[in-house]
């Protein structure tokens, strides 16, 4: 199992976007992936069409972790065409998000805390990836999601502010792995909305290769005109029509690829 934090220092780069495009690319490769909704405003359980029911939000596992009977309460991707169950095999779970999440998301969470998470997916053997969609902050949900991963996939827009967020996160993530989480380490960053034809975009993508090297993951993600509708439907992008959802599904694809394979070979040479 591999868990991978979906994070940014900035909103509104589309950071739950490239959650549900890497959480579709999963469930069309058949691979079983949990997605963790760790932001209080709940936009990826949305965007992945999952209906409220009994089950207890993410929030509500992580106030008594050691009994949050995971499987139990997952709920079944709106995505899934039959689901069967709780989590009862199908290829795409999600950990319902709550505001709940919220007194969680303070800058003074000490180590207990921290770890809350980590208890909460001890049960998620089950599932080879397993996806933490972060808030757009470097607060307490954010460094529990990050205590409970493998890697952090970064995600930013190819200007300026956004760019210097992510150097600030780069640096946040080696703090953090020194006091806290030393099997951590930085997935890599994903350019997204980039708009091919802005001559600001192509400078600021050529300086974020200068930056951050082999970090940078491609294939980078452009802005699509109709993603806002096809999260507002709450579909995945490999079941949208049109060629534009098409190209895109193919770009996530890729994107998901390597970004394992990023990982597998990290854990490889730690092997060594």
């Amino acid at each position: 199992m591999q868990v991978v934090s979906i994070s940014s220092l900035k909103g509104g780069v589309g950071k739950t976007s490239v959650t549900t495009g890497l959480a579709s690319a999963a469930l069309a490769a058949g691979i079983p992936t949990l997605v963790v909704d760790l932001d209080p405003h709940a936009d990826a359980t949305t965007a992945l069409g999952v209906q409220a029911g009994d089950q207890l939000d993410i929030g509500r596992m992580l106030k008594n972790p050691r009994k949050a009977r995971l499987l139990d309460n997952v709920v079944s991707s709106g995505w899934v065409d039959h689901p069967r169950g709780n989590g009862g095999g199908t290829a795409l779970d999600v950990a319902v998000g709550s505001a709940y999440t919220g007194i969680y998301d303070r800058p003074d969470l000490g180590r207990r805390d921290l770890r809350r998470l980590t208890a909460v997916l001890a049960a998620a053997e089950k599932y080879e990836l397993v996806l933490v969609d972060c808030p757009p902050s470097l607060n307490g949900l954010t460094r529990m999601a990050w205590s409970a991963s493998d890697r952090v996939v970064l995600v930013a827009e190819p200007g300026l502010f956004s760019v210097a967020g992510t150097e600030r996160t780069m640096r946040a993530i080696q703090l953090f792995r020194q006091e806290f989480a030393p099997q951590l380490a930085p997935a890599g960053i994903v350019a997204n909305r980039v708009r091919p034809a802005s001559s600001e975009h192509t400078f600021r993508l050529a300086e974020m290769e200068s930056m951050f090297g082999e970090l940078l993951l491609a294939p980078h993600i452009p802005e699509q005109a109709n993603w806002q509708q096809i999260q507002g439907a709450a579909h995945a992008v490999h079941h949208w029509p049109g060629d534009s959802a098409k190209n895109t599904a193919k770009l996530f694809d890729s994107l998901l690829e390597n970004m394992l394979s990023s990982n597998n070979g990290t854990r490889e040479r730690r092997k060594r």
